[in-house]
């Protein structure tokens, strides 16, 4: 008999109307159900806001454009470039006094 992968996990999310089934890694459920919970705050804030205004198409893509700005906002604080020159200017400079 084949050997169960115990790192992985089959569980069900809640995402604003519907049930999904997703096979995760066990290390990572509480990240699938934490975005399956986002997802679902947002999008029921915008039908709430839009009612009656907007299509559900709509609303969709505008919970998707709230969630990428939130994650292209966070990559840009995480943004190590800056960092990564400095050390290389320090490293060259060190360099050069010791030779």
């Amino acid at each position: 008999m084949a050997e169960v992968n115990k790192e992985r996990l089959n569980i069900h999310l809640h995402v604003y109307d519907e049930e999904i089934e997703v096979t995760v890694n066990r290390a990572e459920e509480e990240y699938y159900r934490n975005a399956a919970k986002l997802i679902t705050d947002r999008y029921n804030a915008y039908a709430q806001a839009y009612k009656g205004r907007k299509g559900e198409h709509t609303i969709a893509l505008m919970t998707l454009i709230d969630i990428a700005l939130r994650y292209e906002r966070e990559r840009g604080k995480n943004d190590i470039g800056p960092y990564d020159q400095i050390l290389k200017k320090l490293t060259s400079d060190i360099e050069e006094a010791l030779k």
